[in-house]
């Protein structure tokens, strides 16, 4: 008979990462999806500082507004020490205001060294869906 362990695969005491580029006061960050630019960067991408190993990882994703007839595409990286990444999520989302979702537990990769976990909230092809605005957040689990 084998022995089950009730807390396999649960993740221990969770922390908030720290956006890059953050003021420091808050791990959530908030942002409104804008139009591609021919010149300069776009907002879609958010990375979050790792400042210690954890064993997993989870992805906070919430809706500030919506609109309901258009498609968002959600991305999530997990980025190395030695320049590797691995996508996590990649998924399209038409999520009702105040609507959050949780991605992950997501596990550490062995033998890698997790350095930065990745946001990315792109725009749909519908241009009614500009302006679509969210809050992310990153833990990173014990």
């Amino acid at each position: 008979m084998a022995i089950i362990d009730p807390l396999a695969g649960v993740a221990g005491p969770c922390s908030f990462l720290q956006p890059i580029g953050g003021n420091g006061s808050s791990p959530i960050v908030a942002k409104a999806v804008g139009r591609g630019k021919l010149i300069g960067q776009t907002n879609w991408n958010t990375d979050f500082f790792v400042t210690q190993p954890y064993s997993s990882y989870k992805f906070f994703f919430t809706a500030n507004s919506s609109d309901p007839n258009a498609q968002y595409p959600v991305e999530a990286y997990m980025k190395f020490s030695d320049g590797s990444n691995l996508q996590v999520v990649n998924t399209l989302m038409n999520p009702p205001m105040g609507t959050g979702k949780m991605f992950g537990p997501f596990p550490s990769i062995p033998g890698k060294q997790t350095s930065q976990m990745n946001f990315k909230v792109g725009a749909s092809n519908d241009p009614g869906a500009l302006g679509f605005s969210y809050r992310i957040s990153v833990q990173g689990c014990l």
